[in-house]
């Protein structure tokens, strides 16, 4: 794996986009700032729901914060923690993480046997 510094002046969009071509799972981090953001409409999120429809890459969304989520067109895939229940819904949010932390560990292993 290349481990690469990130340093003032770097062009960002092109690092971010480097990164999501290397990678084989792409977490969505769910919540109004993410449905609010037109760069992650326009750059990320095509181009994540792209790849996963040519199955090159598992998208998995991680719902955070209470947000209208359930017509958005990541909506087709399985979001965790468990129950679609947001991680700050969560008495304790330590369980939450937990959860999730499981469930991508759970996709790991089965994209690697």
């Amino acid at each position: 794996m290349d481990r690469q510094s990130h340093f003032a002046g770097d062009e960002w969009d092109k690092n971010i986009l480097d990164a999501m071509e290397k990678a084989d799972i792409i977490l969505l981090l769910i919540s109004v700032d993410f449905n609010n953001s037109k760069y992650i409409w326009e750059k990320e999120l095509k181009f994540a729901l792209d790849k996963h429809e040519k199955g090159l890459v598992r998208v998995i969304p991680i719902l955070l914060r209470n947000c209208e989520w359930r017509d958005m067109p990541y909506s087709k895939l399985q979001a965790i923690p468990a129950g679609n229940k947001p991680v700050k819904s969560f008495s304790d949010q330590d369980e939450a993480y937990t959860s999730i932390a499981k469930s991508i560990r759970d996709v790991v292993n089965f994209m690697t046997n």
